[in-house]
């Protein structure tokens, strides 16, 4: 399914300048900002990326690294620092992490990153899907319906995603809000809906996002 990503950074205002830039394409992030808080969210999410900073307070990412890596947990590991020496990075690729980003860094660079490491988590997106006349393509996050460009927003794209990667099968609206939202969504929000609703009516007809009731959406046809 979509991509989820952790977001480790004791720099509050670098934290949450990452998670809303990967939200841009279509990411789900939830941001913490200690060591103890991402080894709490690793405990309840199944994330296909972290991205943690060496320096965490409390228990520093080193060590929520070592202990992912002793954990076994398929989530890719991606260390930003301030240190760039080369002893430094081979430290750091030593602890177990998948890559390594030095502070400061280009955000385009980041999410290249984020992206290659996904690619390469046990549950891999299909790079292009195509279902009913539409087309998702989700490197270059565009979708078309019958060879017409439409112009989704990001939850509306990440929506649909998750919705065609379904195959046909239901998807409730809390697994929608696991999946294409954060940990901070309002799980009694109309978010879902409204999203869907819009979603729906950018497609066009004839429609292929179904509700059905008391259970959940479906992508497909009628």
């Amino acid at each position: 399914m979509r991509v989820r990503v952790l977001v480790a950074e004791d720099e509050v205002v670098l934290a949450d300048t990452i998670g809303a830039g990967l939200r841009r394409y279509a990411m789900a992030v939830d941001v913490c900002n200690d060591g103890q808080g991402a080894l709490d969210r690793l405990d309840l999410h199944a994330y296909d990326v972290a991205v943690l900073d060496r320096d965490l307070p409390g228990c520093s990412g080193d060590e929520v690294c070592r202990l992912m890596v002793d954990r076994r947990l398929p989530t890719r590991i991606l260390i930003l620092t301030a240190a760039g020496g080369i002893r430094d990075r081979v430290e750091g690729l030593g602890l177990g992490a998948d890559d390594y980003l030095v502070k400061p860094f280009a955000f385009a660079e980041l999410v290249a990153r984020v992206q290659a490491l996904a690619r390469r988590s046990p549950v891999v997106e299909a790079p292009v899907l195509d279902a009913h006349g539409v087309v998702l393509d989700i490197p270059r996050h565009q979708v078309f319906r019958d060879g017409r460009l439409l112009d989704l927003s990001p939850k509306e794209f990440a929506v649909l995603s998750v919705l065609m990667q379904a195959g046909g099968r239901v998807v409730s609206a809390e697994q929608l809000l696991e999946k294409a939202w954060d940990e901070n969504a309002d799980p009694f929000t109309n978010a879902v809906r409204v999203a869907v609703m819009t979603l729906r009516k950018k497609l066009g007809s004839p429609a292929l996002v179904h509700t059905v009731p008391r259970v959940g959406y479906r992508f497909g046809a009628p």
